[in-house]
């Protein structure tokens, strides 16, 4: 086990952390939780940084990245899913929070599926420009959205200014990224299986 792999498998454990602090209610939790978040959405890049400069690329490694940045990042969506209903119990955003996560898992399911039908045929399906790009703007927005508990919980009362306003702007643009970010993940998603669709249908003969 290398040091690229273990900063990529050290994603699933740390998203727990993340998740587990977001329903804390001590001072510096939620502080905590977007710094460890930050640091997490770093070893994403640093993880294949290394692997290509120490010649470590491997398929393990391209498979694990992918997996985790999907277990990462779906698993803290869940949480907010839960965290929106109990904010607003009687709104529509968490409805549609949770249709966006829902067609997240399953594209991200669909496309992990053909990632392993691909490799038993010994095809590695790396994750593509589309792909790379819903990621990132996932990441963008989870840290749009942890960083307003923040602020809220843990900066507000030493601010000499109210942050209200500020923090609705904040929370409406992660919710507004994370909406982008889901049709780019629908769109990747249709590419993906259009590209192998080929031979997916060779197996199905």
């Amino acid at each position: 086990m290398n040091l690229p792999n273990l900063i990529t498998l050290s994603r699933i454990p740390t998203m727990f952390i993340i998740v587990a602090l977001m329903y804390c209610s001590w001072w510096g939790a939620a502080t905590l939780a977007f710094w460890l978040f930050i640091a997490s959405a770093i070893g994403d890049w640093l993880d294949g940084y290394l692997a290509r400069k120490r010649n470590l690329v491997s398929v393990f490694g391209k498979f694990m990245d992918a997996l985790t940045d999907k277990v990462f990042v779906v698993g803290i969506m869940v949480a907010f899913v839960e965290r929106l209903a109990a904010q607003y119990p009687n709104g529509y955003g968490s409805v549609i929070f949770l249709v966006m996560v829902l067609l997240t898992l399953c594209r991200e399911f669909l496309i992990s599926g053909m990632r392993m039908i691909a490799a038993t045929q010994g095809v590695v399906v790396a994750a593509e420009r589309g792909g790379k790009i819903k990621t990132v703007m996932q990441l963008i927005a989870v840290g749009f959205l942890l960083f307003v508990p923040a602020l809220e919980n843990d900066w507000a009362r030493y601010l000499p200014f109210s942050i209200t306003e500020y923090a609705g702007l904040l929370h409406k643009t992660g919710i507004g990224i994370f909406i982008v970010a889901t049709v780019l993940t629908v769109s990747s998603g249709v590419s993906y299986a259009s590209k192998y669709r080929r031979m997916f249908g060779d197996i199905a003969k």
